[in-house]
């Protein structure tokens, strides 16, 4: 059993060093804890975007720049599986560029075979993880351009990404 009054008598007589030594170890385990949670994150991040930039390439045609994006979606996650921290941001923008376009064949008629327009599905329910990414991809985005990061400057540049995401949905049905 737990005894609060025995814990607190530890404490009181441990030194001020230990205490701070003990202190100091906790944090850093929990420092080394969330960054690999944040790697396990990224790996799932690069590795799905990086399925549905494969799915997403041979869905390519003269139209649409799909075939770009795509491209540019798999260097960028390539990048991210081996490490880089910053390329989440140009994954989320690959893929917010990427999304409303395989939205449109996925549910539309334009593909006829229904084996692509499953591809075109599945590629899309496979960008979401790096949709879902948005706040720490405009923290990446901040220092990619130098600005200074702050809350705010993240926030703007958050809400410019979403106001592009919908243009970019947009885009298509016009």
């Amino acid at each position: 059993m737990y005894n609060c009054r025995h814990l607190m008598t530890f404490i009181d007589r441990m030194s001020l060093a230990d205490y701070i030594c003990m202190v100091s170890d906790a944090v850093l385990v929990r420092r080394a804890l969330a960054r690999s949670r944040r790697r396990r994150g990224d790996i799932w991040i690069g590795s799905t975007a990086l399925v549905s930039a494969m799915l997403a390439l041979p869905l390519a045609q003269s139209s649409w720049h799909g075939s770009e994006v795509a491209a540019v979606l798999a260097v960028s996650a390539t990048a991210m599986l081996a490490g880089q921290r910053w390329a989440i941001a140009l994954v989320a923008v690959a893929e917010l560029l990427l999304a409303p376009t395989l939205a449109m064949h996925a549910i539309s008629g334009t593909l006829a075979l229904w084996p692509t327009r499953i591809v075109a599905l599945a590629a899309l329910m496979l960008v979401v993880p790096g949709l879902l990414a948005h706040r720490r991809a405009a923290a990446a985005l901040v220092l990619l351009t130098g600005l200074p990061r702050t809350s705010r400057t993240c926030r703007h540049l958050r809400v410019a990404l979403l106001v592009s995401g919908v243009i970019a949905a947009m885009l298509p049905l016009l």
